[in-house]
């Protein structure tokens, strides 16, 4: 009868650990590099990938969200007399 014994049995599930996370670190960068590739295509084809971040980023966020988002952004900017018309800034003046 060839069991483990506790320690090695502790050993060899860390070590499995290890090596699982070490493979899917890989194929993130491996998934990560796919993605700075598609950027750089969309570049190349005229797109501004700052703003196809921030849609990228939008999409991830329910649409609430995205409004309470938008409304407290339109807010702050009223605020700041980002917004022409807004008052704000020409009061200011």
């Amino acid at each position: 009868m060839d069991s483990l014994n506790p320690d090695e049995s502790a050993a060899n599930q860390l070590r499995s650990f290890v090596e699982r996370i070490e493979r899917l670190s890989e194929e993130l960068k491996g998934i990560q590099d796919d993605i700075k590739d598609v950027y750089a295509e969309a570049k190349g084809n005229g797109f501004d990938t700052k703003v196809l971040r921030k849609i990228i980023a939008l999409r991830k966020k329910d649409a609430a969200e995205r409004e309470e988002e938008e409304a407290i952004l339109e807010l702050y900017m009223q605020a700041l007399g980002m917004i022409p018309g807004s008052g704000v800034r020409e009061a200011a003046e």
